[in-house]
């Protein structure tokens, strides 16, 4: 039973459920599959843009019932798991808007007898995280369900009830069986499902270890993979960003979702020693005046890490730092309360020896830099093995703009942490992950983009043919 819920504000496990049977899983894949050739791919593209319209507005209509679950399962602030559904609602209403729009065949300047169409694959097996419940599986289920494609999918051990809740809104939003299908399976199960030939892609959002695992495996099989990982997102601050708000926008970015995200502001790089000492005692401050509490309390700042497993890791991850010469600047220990809570934690003098110079901190634990030269912060920004996203506050903009230019990154925003939203791209590169998710890109990354060229009869075997 590796499925079940326990509440991080408590500790308290409330609720398991049974690993899915060999013959469940089975009867699951043969389902899905039959939906897939029998079903879903032929609908017109209208047809199935209606059942994801459907889905976003019984999400909204649900909204409050299905915050509940996020913040009950892995211990989200009731305002942000609000939001977190409400941005789930708008992926899938974005992908019924523009479904027909992506699909659409496109033609070639010069060549009138040929048409790309896009065609879709099959059942694509979507491996999903707990640290966005909702928003990481709107991602995969808008443009994979738009494009006529079918999702089997494993979530988190975690957040089970998030993951039967999201099944049942697709059932009620009218998606036959087989079309969206929740697996409570194991990891052995998983690889064998990477196996099946009736499986024809993965998409994963979670660490690089699992990430590497799932890649290997699909690849033996020549199958497609789309890969979202670690990260650990610089925020360089420049000489001339305006203080207040740009510390403003580090804690939130550093500090949103109790700093549980891939693309959370970890490393800050502050140019100029006197500047760096007036941003670290802002920061500082900030955070350590951010109230601990339930993460139902409206006036919470800071809530609990998604589980005692996550919790430890950080605490080592710490410990480690110290021993490798960090300084602890704020922070740094369990919060003596029921639950799994950490205080908001501030590093500093990480030198690139210390173990967690290249690693991701995966919670409410900030590395702070200082450099003297841009040039400085750019190449640090550069020095870890991540690229997912980045941000450089910059008073000039266009300084800004440039030095986001040369930041190794899939993302980069100036002046505002990253953020996300269905009409932009998402994804990274090195060992952030490879593939994009949301916008056009996200529709087009699982689709059989299938070149046809029509010729009159009687036309030479090679080379374009003049019409008319």
């Amino acid at each position: 039973m590796a499925y079940a819920t326990v509440n991080p504000a408590s500790g308290a496990r409330l609720k398991s459920f049974d690993d899915i049977s060999e013959a469940a899983l089975e009867t699951a894949i043969a389902t899905a599959r039959r939906a897939y050739q029998t079903d879903w791919r032929d609908r017109p593209v209208a047809e199935r843009a209606r059942v994801l319209s459907k889905a976003a507005a019984l999400l909204r209509e649900r909204a409050d019932e299905y915050a509940g679950y996020v913040t009950l399962e892995m211990g989200k602030l009731s305002d942000a798991a609000r939001a977190e559904v409400q941005l789930s609602a708008a992926i899938l209403d974005y992908y019924a808007s523009h479904a027909e729009e992506f699909s659409r065949p496109k033609t070639f300047s010069g060549f009138p007898d040929s048409v790309l169409e896009t065609r879709p694959i099959g059942v694509i097996l979507a491996i999903e995280p707990w640290n966005f419940p909702y928003y990481q599986v709107a991602r995969v289920v808008g443009p994979q369900l738009a494009a006529g494609n079918v999702v089997l999918l494993k979530h988190a051990e975690s957040v089970p009830q998030c993951a039967l809740a999201f099944e049942r809104l697709m059932r009620d939003a009218g998606a036959p069986a087989g079309v969206f299908t929740n697996l409570f399976a194991s990891i052995e199960q998983i690889g064998r499902l990477i196996d099946d030939p009736r499986i024809v892609g993965v998409t994963i959002t979670g660490s690089e270890r699992a990430g590497a695992a799932v890649a290997e495996r699909a690849g033996r099989n020549l199958k497609k993979v789309v890969a979202e990982l670690g990260g650990s997102d610089p925020l360089i601050v420049l000489d001339d960003a305006p203080l207040a708000s740009t510390v403003e926008s580090a804690i939130f970015g550093r500090m949103f979702n109790t700093g549980q995200s891939c693309v959370s502001s970890k490393r800050i790089i502050v140019v100029g020693q006197a500047r760096g000492q007036a941003f670290q005692d802002a920061f500082v401050s900030g955070i350590a005046g951010l109230k601990v509490g339930e993460p139902t309390a409206e006036d919470t700042g800071l809530g609990p890490m998604s589980s005692e497993r996550a919790l430890n890791l950080l605490l080592d991850q710490i410990s480690a730092a110290k021993k490798g010469g960090a300084k602890v600047v704020v922070g740094g220990e369990r919060i003596d309360r029921p639950g799994f809570y950490l205080q908001a934690t501030v590093l500093t003098d990480i030198t690139s020896e210390n173990p967690v110079y290249s690693q991701e901190l995966f919670g409410p634990v900030a590395s702070l830099f200082v450099v003297d030269t841009e040039e400085e912060a750019i190449a640090l920004a550069n020095a870890s093995p991540f690229g997912l996203g980045g941000s450089v506050f910059a008073g000039d903009t266009a300084r800004g703009r440039a030095i986001a230019d040369r930041i190794e990154s899939g993302m980069v925003f100036v002046n505002q942490p990253a953020w996300t939203t269905p009409e932009l791209p998402f994804g990274g590169v090195k060992r952030s992950g490879y593939g994009r998710e949301l916008s056009e890109l996200g529709f087009g990354e699982f689709v059989n983009r299938k070149l046809v060229t029509v010729v009159q009869a009687g036309s030479p075997p090679w080379g374009p043919v003049q019409s008319g």
